[in-house]
C-alpha cells in the first residue's frame, strides 16, 4: 500500500517539517536494521509526504554510523518514489557563500568502510551512476529556491568525506584542485542506494562556512555551523513547501528503471532469503523464486 509519494530525509538541524496535517508516526523494520528514526507521514501542500531526521531527533548518529540502507528500505516500504535530501555543507569555492543554497548534480565518494550497496550476499548489481542525483527532481528544487527568493546555486560537485571531524587544511585544498564544489558528510551512499532502489533522488544543500581553506574566514567549527544552520533551516523548511506542488505525478526520468538489465548474478543462483529480503526492490525483474520477470 502506498502511503507517500515523496520521502524528505532532513539533516543537521531539520528534525521536523511544518505544516503538514493528517500526521501519523509509525516504525518500520526492514531486513537492514530499524531506520534512524520513527518516520513521520502527513500532507503537504497537497501531496502525502514521508519524513525522516537522518540523525535522528536530537542528532544522535554520527554520519559514519547512519543506519542508510534502512532509511532508504524503509521510505521504498511506504511507496516513497522521490526522495529529497536536505543537509549542511561547506563550501570550496569563494562564490559559494556561507547562507547560500545549492543543488549539487555531481558527486566524489570519499567515505570508507560504509556499505553503499543492497546488493551483497551473493548478488552482484551493477547500476549505472554517471548522473547521481535526479535531473527532473534537482530542477524542481532549484526552481523552488529561486522562487522562494534565496541565492542558489544550480548544479556542483559534491565531495562526501568519511567525517565525522572535518578536514584538514591540505584536504581541503586537495578537494578544491579537484575541481569540488561543496563538501559535506551524507550523500554517500544514499544517492547510490536511492538509485540502486529506483527512487529519484535530489539534494538541497543549504551551506554553513567554508570548510578550512579560506585564509579570510576561521576554521570551521561546530558552533559556525549550529548558527548559521539556525538562520537556514526555516528556509529550507519554505523552499520544500514551494516544491511540492511543483513534482510532477509521473516520472520521466531514468531513475525508475535504473535496475533494468543492472543485476549480473544469474537468478538460480540468489538465496531464497536475498530474494525475499529484496523482493521490494528487485521484484519486478527477478521474483520471489527466481524466475525472471
Amino acid at each position: 500500500m502506498v502511503r507517500a509519494k515523496v520521502g524528505i530525509i532532513g539533516g543537521s538541524g531539520l528534525y521536523s517539517v511544518k505544516g503538514m496535517s493528517e500526521v501519523e508516526e509509525i516504525r518500520v523494520t526492514t531486513p537492514f536494521g530499524e531506520p534512524s528514526d520513527a518516520i513521520t507521514l502527513g500532507n503537504l501542500e497537497g501531496m502525502r509526504v514521508a519524513f525522516l531526521p537522518r540523525h535522528g531527533r536530537g542528532h544522535r548518529i554520527s554520519p559514519s554510523e547512519l543506519p542508510a540502507r534502512a532509511n532508504i528500505y524503509a521510505l521504498k516500504s511506504l511507496g516513497v518514489e522521490r526522495i529529497i535530501s536536505i543537509s549542511a555543507v561547506g563550501s570550496l569555492r569563494e562564490e559559494i557563500e556561507p547562507l547560500h543554497f545549492i543543488v549539487p548534480d555531481q558527486i566524489i565518494d570519499r567515505t570508507r568502510g560504509r556499505i553503499g550497496t543492497f546488493f551483497t550476499d551473493g548478488i552482484v548489481g551493477h547500476i549505472a551512476f554517471a548522473q547521481p542525483f535526479c535531473p527532473v527532481l534537482s530542477q524542481v528544487l532549484y526552481e523552488a529556491a529561486t522562487m522562494e527568493g534565496v541565492r542558489v546555486h544550480q548544479g556542483g560537485t559534491y565531495i562526501a568525506i568519511e567525517g565525522p571531524a572535518f578536514s584538514t587544511r591540505a584536504e581541503s585544498q586537495l578537494y578544491r584542485s579537484w575541481n569540488a564544489d561543496i563538501i559535506g558528510m551524507t550523500a554517500s551512499p544514499e544517492a547510490r542506494l536511492a538509485r540502486e532502489a529506483e527512487m529519484c533522488y535530489a539534494a538541497l544543500a543549504f551551506v554553513t562556512d567554508y570548510d578550512c581553506w579560506h585564509p579570510e574566514y576561521s576554521s570551521v567549527t561546530t558552533g559556525m555551523i549550529l548558527s548559521n544552520l539556525k538562520k537556514s533551516v526555516d528556509a529550507s523548511r519554505r523552499i520544500l513547501r514551494r516544491a511540492i506542488p511543483l513534482i510532477g505525478q509521473e516520472r520521466d526520468c531514468d531513475c525508475a528503471t535504473a535496475l533494468e538489465n543492472a543485476i549480473a548474478t544469474s537468478p538460480d543462483r540468489i538465496s531464497d532469503r536475498a530474494k525475499k529480503d529484496l523482493y521490494l526492490i528487485m521484484g519486478k525483474y527477478i521474483g520471489r523464486n527466481g524466475d525472471v520477470s
